[in-house]
């Protein structure tokens, strides 16, 4: 193995986590952060779900790379295939190798289209779309206000995906815009969920679930959409619970969410799991690697059992950035993280809940003297503009 270059510290990912975590170490006095990025385009992805609701453009959720990385840092502009914690060094598709003294790990989590019998062949044809892809979100759109009659299913896989309540709200906002054109009584919803409720917070699902009523939504817990047959235009859905089999459901309009997991060579490194999703190892509060204490992991790739979701890298950032540098500094580790996580749940067109907690799903509000778990006008304007405005101009430069 011929070492291409060596960097203080190796930030293997350019998303959320990668850059937000680049900024903070930066800032701190650190001046050799290397980032390992393949893509051109950056993407602020929560901004998804308002595009397949037709609210919000796609180009607005889409800046270049260049335009976020953090000045001073190290782009190296390849993709990372394979780690080498025992040589120190991270592997790139193309043959070069870089060696670190503190390797961060943030490649984010890879969509699992193929676990979903017969879907690969008609994701963005004939109704079905999914809003967990930048070029498909605007199909959704174009379905949703295809759809006149018949019958929408709307469906959340099992195990830890981004954004846990992105299945929903798009199931909410679909239907308070066949609402405002008529057709809600035309068109049979279905919202296929693994869990028992629609949130794991009673106070939370307690309002879902008048939402569901609402709009007439017919809601199927303790399931999950398994098969896609596009010719005869319906889903399997497999029974999780104590009945188990399977039933079948017809479809005009399909909304998709793929299984999802760390990326198959991140699986296969010696930093994995080495079962099931395979995210990387480490420890759920330090965020240090389990065996190897120079990585560290935040952001979707990582084992810690949190909600996979922006507010949740927001939170980690500055643990990672300070126990990282108590790392190299020869320090003892100490900053914590304790599973915040916040999932802003739109319920129409124009009101939003704010769904906020920690690892034990305690309730975890940080937004003084309004009630956020009721669906909110004022919540509206922070999912469509205050929050897009955090992400590019405080979050990503290490401000917040």
């Amino acid at each position: 193995m011929t070492t291409t270059a060596k960097h203080r510290i190796v930030v293997v990912g350019g998303g959320s986590a990668g850059i937000s975590v680049a900024a903070r170490l930066l800032k701190k006095g650190h001046s050799d952060v290397a980032v390992i990025e393949p893509s051109d385009k950056h993407y602020y992805q929560p901004l998804w779900t308002l595009v397949g609701a037709g609210v919000s453009q796609a180009s607005t959720s889409e800046r270049s790379e260049a335009s976020v990385m953090p000045k001073g840092a190290t782009w190296i502009k390849k993709a990372a295939s394979a780690f080498r914690p025992d040589d120190n060094a991270v592997e790139c598709s193309d043959g070069s190798v870089y060696e670190y003294d503190a390797l961060i790990v943030c490649p984010g989590i890879q969509l699992d289209w193929d676990k979903m019998s017969g879907l690969a062949e008609t994701l963005g044809r004939d109704g079905v779309s999914s809003n967990y892809r930048f070029d498909l979100a605007p199909k959704t759109w174009d379905f949703i206000r295809g759809t006149k009659s018949g019958s929408a299913v709307f469906t959340m896989p099992t195990g830890a995906i981004k954004c846990a309540g992105a299945p929903q709200k798009i199931a909410y906002l679909a239907a308070d815009y066949w609402k405002s054109q008529g057709l809600l009584g035309k068109i049979d919803i279905h919202l296929v969920i693994p869990g028992a409720r629609a949130f794991g917070i009673p106070e939370i699902a307690d309002e879902l679930d008048k939402v569901i009523a609402g709009y007439g939504i017919h809601l199927h817990t303790e399931a999950e959409v398994t098969a896609v047959d596009s010719a005869n235009r319906t889903v399997t859905v497999t029974n999780l619970g104590e009945a188990n089999g399977t039933s079948t459901l017809p479809y005009d309009l399909l909304h998709v969410v793929p299984r999802q997991s760390a990326p198959d060579w991140v699986k296969d490194s010696p930093l994995s799991t080495g079962e099931g999703p395979g995210y990387v190892e480490v420890d759920k509060h330090t965020h240090q690697h389990v065996r190897y204490p120079n990585v560290f992991s935040l952001g979707d790739a990582g084992s810690t059992p949190n909600s996979k979701t922006g507010a949740a890298i927001r939170k980690q950032a500055p643990v990672v950035t300070e126990n990282v540098d108590a790392y190299l500094s020869g320090r003892s580790i100490s900053a914590e993280y304790h599973g915040y996580a916040s999932c802003p749940l739109t319920t129409s067109r124009q009101a939003m809940l704010l769904a906020e907690f920690d690892y034990s799903m305690k309730r975890t509000p940080s937004i003084p003297v309004i009630n956020t778990v009721k669906p909110r006008r004022d919540m509206w304007y922070l999912k469509k503009y205050g929050l897009p405005f955090l992400y590019w101009n405080l979050m990503l430069k290490g401000l917040a």
